[in-house]
């Protein structure tokens, strides 16, 4: 990994390129990230860099995490997040990591958390079909119907059925950064990214590019 930031969903719009072609992209305000704590394969077996992202009162950290902070000579951050930058060197703490470090045409890895939806049945969570309303069912047409097999008798483990669906960690690859607003930490990210609106996002150099 060469280059990463935290950052915020702001929500999906439409651009124009060059050519007059609508794009449809996801606004995302990343950073400004300032690095709070460097680890080294010497003291924690392995090296990275620890960035954080958005303001939070003194009053609402609690003593360990304020220690943490005061030991960086930190204000204090909501978000905390490690990345394995390729030359974790190369930044030092509190160095500040802002949109600029991307640029245009650039791929990249998005990482989120999906939209939380609750407790969902087999037909909204694994796309099941219904069953027949004819000929007295009854309230079942939704349900996801038998599942164990007559020998041995019993639902074998890992079978799809109803459960919590979403509020999930979510990776979406290999998308295209479109357009970057340095003065307003805003990149323009073209496609969709997971997770609702405020949702925080993790944005890193893509690991396989198409």
């Amino acid at each position: 990994m060469q280059k990463g930031i935290i950052g915020k969903k702001v929500g999906m719009t439409q651009i124009f390129d060059e050519k007059g072609n609508v794009v449809p992209v996801t606004v995302v305000e990343a950073g400004p990230c300032v690095v709070v704590q460097k680890k080294t394969v010497e003291n924690d077996g392995y090296a990275a860099v620890q960035l954080g992202y958005g303001d939070v009162k003194a009053e609402k950290v609690n003593k360990p995490m304020k220690g943490h902070f005061d030991k960086s000579d930190v204000a204090p951050k909501r978000t905390l997040r490690e990345f394995r930058f390729a030359d974790c060197d190369a930044v030092n703490v509190g160095d500040i990591i802002k949109v600029d470090t991307f640029a245009v045409g650039d791929h990249i890895d998005v990482v989120g958390t999906s939209k939380g939806k609750g407790y969902a049945g087999v037909i909204k969570r694994w796309n099941y079909g219904r069953l027949k309303e004819t000929h007295g069912t009854g309230p079942v047409a939704r349900h996801s119907g038998g599942q164990g097999p007559i020998d041995p008798a019993r639902v074998f483990k890992g079978m799809k059925g109803a459960g919590h669906l979403g509020a999930e960690r979510v990776t979406v690859q290999n998308l295209e950064i479109v357009k970057i607003d340095v003065e307003n930490n805003l990149i323009a990210i073209k496609g969709a990214i997971p997770g609702p609106r405020k949702g925080i996002v993790i944005i890193s150099d893509t690991v396989k590019k198409a």
